[in-house]
């Protein structure tokens, strides 16, 4: 039996224009998926489109989950923004390459790795 955690999701500008949404607990279909949803939406309505998903106290991801995180990838995109992930580590790393979702998706080390890489607003960075 696996244990999942309640999904926690704290927030914070690393950089100006730039909002990590630190992630921790398990992502899966249904209530947590919903939330991730309704956090990037709620920020593309604050004009908040280049985000990153910090993943390192994630523990658990789903197809369920893996879809809302592709479905918000595409929602910044469309909002001329971008997602990138950081902290992906364990069954959470296994799951994105098999699904070839890192071919896609930008991946980092960590949250400042990823912010380092979003261009200036205005440079194509959204």
């Amino acid at each position: 039996m696996v244990i999942s955690l309640p999904l926690e999701i704290a927030k914070r500008e690393i950089k100006p224009g730039i909002v990590v949404l630190e992630i921790t607990g398990a992502i899966h279909m249904g209530p947590a998926s919903q939330r991730i949803e309704r956090e990037v939406e709620q920020s593309l309505g604050r004009n908040e489109n280049r985000l990153i998903f910090d993943l390192s106290k994630a523990s658990f991801l789903d197809s369920g989950g893996l879809g809302a995180i592709v479905k918000c990838f595409c929602k910044l995109k469309e909002a001329g923004g971008s997602l990138r992930l950081a902290g992906v580590q364990g069954m959470i790393a296994t799951v994105i390459k098999i699904t070839k979702v890192d071919k896609v998706i930008e991946i980092y080390p960590t949250a400042a790795e990823a912010a380092g890489n979003f261009l200036p607003k205005g440079e194509g960075g959204g």
